[in-house]
């Protein structure tokens, strides 16, 4: 995807309040979800009608991008095919500059003129759009570009920003949201793509969104204190699925796990409400098997959940676990052999 500089000026102060959706709590989405559906399928030739339409009617600054946010998650596409086309000549001209800005100018053109005829773009195009029509609000918004971790994602290759979002100032505060991951899933198979609104992207944790989004600018990670892009490369998977259930991973934190024979890992995350332990379960992934085990001794407090698992097999496990069927974090356990002169000190 291309690259670009986000300038911030250093008279901007950003507010580091881990602001998220909770802040607006006493505010009532539906009547600006109403508005986003009644306007579906409009036409984006006319751009400042169709923010008008969104916005006339709501009474506060949240409510007013609320409504911006949920038409463009509910009217765009996300095309892999597009993506997949600008990663390939991205990647081969990734040693001549010249070809590159070339490149990156000729699917600029591209790009817009897909989504305004079309209704499909990728994150660049999500971000641009979000960012025009809370412009045309009078809402302060900006594009973010950095980097986005997936399921697929190859850490070891991760060295150029291959992702855009949102930042939105509300009430003095900064908030970050996904309009391309809330949007839907693509089909990388078929080249289809079905949406499937994730409102977990919507003014999101910083502390959830930072173990899959990374900026350029690293002052624009918002979170209560400072990530380093190697800690981030170290994070474990987290699914796009895992931001409706969980509103922080407090551990484990990171995705490679060496332990001993009979030792134990403890998962604790707070949730964003209460759950069915019926619901909770580890998957673990040999290679040659999969193993669905009930956590033990399981502790569920105040949306907390917290419980620990002995690893009591020697080898290499992929760890995933699942809430109400979806998955939402993996791990890589290396279980070894407890030394014998380790077991006799104890």
């Amino acid at each position: 995807m291309p690259k670009f500089k986000l300038a911030i000026l250093f008279c901007v102060v950003i507010s580091l309040c881990n602001a998220q959706v909770s802040d607006f709590k006493a505010i009532d989405f539906r009547k600006a979800d109403r508005t986003a559906r009644t306007f579906r399928d409009v036409s984006l030739e006319n751009l400042q009608e169709l923010v008008n339409n969104l916005t006339l009617n709501l009474s506060t600054d949240v409510e007013r991008f609320r409504s911006i946010y949920k038409w463009v998650c509910s009217n765009i596409e996300n095309d892999y095919g597009l993506y997949s086309k600008n990663k390939r000549k991205r990647h081969s001209y990734r040693n001549d500059s010249i070809q590159l800005d070339v490149w990156n100018t000729h699917f600029k053109n591209i790009l817009f003129e897909k989504m305004v005829e079309e209704k499909k773009t990728i994150c660049t195009g999500y971000a641009y759009l979000v960012k025009a029509m809370s412009d045309l609000a009078g809402l302060d918004c900006k594009i973010i570009h950095g980097y986005g971790r997936t399921s697929i994602t190859n850490i070891e290759t991760l060295n150029y920003a291959n992702h855009s979002w949102n930042a939105i100032k509300l009430n003095g505060k900064w908030y970050l949201c996904d309009p391309t991951w809330a949007s839907g899933k693509p089909h990388p198979e078929y080249g289809g793509f079905t949406f499937n609104y994730n409102d977990g992207f919507f003014l999101a944790n910083p502390e959830l969104f930072v173990l899959n989004h990374y900026p350029e600018d690293s002052s624009w990670l918002l979170t209560d204190s400072t990530v380093s892009f190697e800690e981030f490369k170290a994070y474990p998977v987290f699914y796009t699925t895992a931001y409706k259930h969980i509103e922080q991973i407090i551990s484990p934190k990171k995705l490679y796990h060496r332990i001993q024979k009979r030792q134990s890992l403890t998962f604790d995350y707070v949730l964003k409400q209460d759950i069915n332990p019926n619901d909770i379960s580890l998957h673990l992934d040999d290679g040659v098997n999969t193993k669905r085990i009930k956590p033990k001794q399981l502790s569920l407090s105040k949306n907390q959940l917290k419980f620990e698992h002995q690893f009591n097999r020697l080898g290499f496990f992929d760890v995933h676990l699942y809430l109400k069927n979806n998955i939402i974090a993996t791990y890589v356990v290396k279980v070894k052999r407890r030394l014998i002169s380790e077991s006799r000190s104890k």
